[in-house]
């Protein structure tokens, strides 16, 4: 069985799949279909926290499927914008997980990652697999991938 790490952009998932469907992942589902073809080695879910009691609940419910949540705080500037962006973080725990699996699995739709999955792919020989919902999934993260997964209806509760 071929060894993959998962790497789960929370917000972005979040964000994509209201505004699309109006409904949420279902990252149990996810994890089943995982399980059934790889040995899963490491599995992050990157989320900010607000404190927000919801957010705990399913932060916990991630943690007993069998992700590590890694937690930023939630920064409101003063202009009324936010902050909370895990693309370094990301990037540096797909970097060190690449030279030990077979397959690096993302979920999240941001181009930023592209030249990532290209390095990944490149330098360690990774197949590298996007789950993103296809409309709001950048086209150079799509072509930086081994396999791009729509996020269609058979993923959401």
């Amino acid at each position: 069985m071929q060894k993959a790490a998962v790497f789960v952009d929370v917000q972005n998932i979040y964000y994509t799949t209201k505004q699309t469907f109006s409904r949420s992942f279902n990252y149990r589902h996810f994890w089943q279909s995982l399980e059934s073809e790889y040995e899963i080695v490491d599995a992050f879910a990157y989320a900010i926290d607000r404190g927000d009691a919801q957010q705990q609940k399913f932060q916990s419910a991630l943690r007993h499927i069998g992700f590590e949540v890694k937690l930023k705080p939630f920064i409101q500037r003063a202009d009324g914008s936010a902050k909370g962006d895990w693309d370094v973080g990301i990037t540096i725990d797909i970097l060190e997980s690449a030279p030990h699996v077979d397959t690096i699995i993302l979920l999240s739709g941001d181009g930023d990652f592209d030249r990532l999955l290209t390095k990944a792919r490149q330098d360690y020989n990774c197949k590298t697999i996007v789950f993103g919902v296809l409309n709001l999934t950048a086209n150079s993260l799509i072509n930086a991938s081994s396999e791009f997964v729509d996020i269609d209806s058979k993923w959401l509760l």
